[in-house]
């Protein structure tokens, strides 16, 4: 698309599998037709961008993109990152479909309980939503599935690797900063105090553990 505007037209109008996102567009920019498109659809996005900063990952992730990717890159490793994110969602929406029981990578069985516990977080299996003492809490598909990872493995250190592996689908094309940004903006939706984490514990090191004591 030439611009913003025609882009957000064009992916919203058409049937498409995954939408491919550059932040530095004329018009309308990357981050406000990220919000647009979120809003509008449920495939995947996919951030195409020379922005490096954390900041930047952390905006458009925020705002529902499910992936990230800085420029340069290699031409292999986006066709890696753009068939692992379509096949991810389409294995996610024939289990939605086909069960009341959706989920992230590994996720329980159809006759498993309906509800996902530790420590005062929960995950209604069947309607997905989140709460954090008492508090409903708004969680992108990606926060979702990395939450509900962790919380199938409490008191478990899952490395970098393994939730990009079990969450992307592909660790190993995976640029393991889109974790890093995924895991600060849970930690600010579910922390009381986000600086001090006690419930998305990092390992130093090693990796990310959940505290469900």
């Amino acid at each position: 698309a030439r611009n913003g505007k025609t882009g957000l037209q064009a992916a919203t109008d058409g049937d498409h599998d995954l939408v491919l996102l550059d932040l530095m567009l004329p018009g309308i920019d990357g981050f406000d037709v990220a919000a647009a498109l979120r809003d509008r659809v449920e495939i995947p996005i996919l951030i195409v961008s020379a922005r490096h900063d954390d900041e930047d990952k952390i905006r458009g992730l925020g705002l529902g993109a499910d992936d990230y990717i800085t420029k340069p890159f290699s031409p292999s490793e986006l066709v890696a990152r753009v068939k692992t994110n379509i096949e991810r969602y389409r294995r996610l929406t024939s289990r939605h479909r086909s069960s009341p029981v959706a989920g992230a990578e590994g996720s329980l069985p159809v006759d498993a309980a309906r509800e996902l516990a530790a420590g005062p977080v929960t995950i209604d299996l069947a309607s997905l939503r989140v709460a954090c003492r008492g508090r409903e809490v708004v969680l992108t598909a990606k926060e979702l599935a990395i939450l509900r990872l962790l919380m199938e493995n409490p008191d478990t250190v899952l490395t970098k690797d393994d939730i990009y592996g079990r969450v992307w689908g592909e660790a190993h094309f995976g640029d393991m900063s889109t974790v890093t940004v995924h895991i600060r903006r849970l930690r600010e939706k579910l922390e009381e105090d986000p600086g001090r984490p006690t419930l998305i514990e990092t390992v130093w090191g090693l990796g990310y553990r959940f505290n469900a004591t």
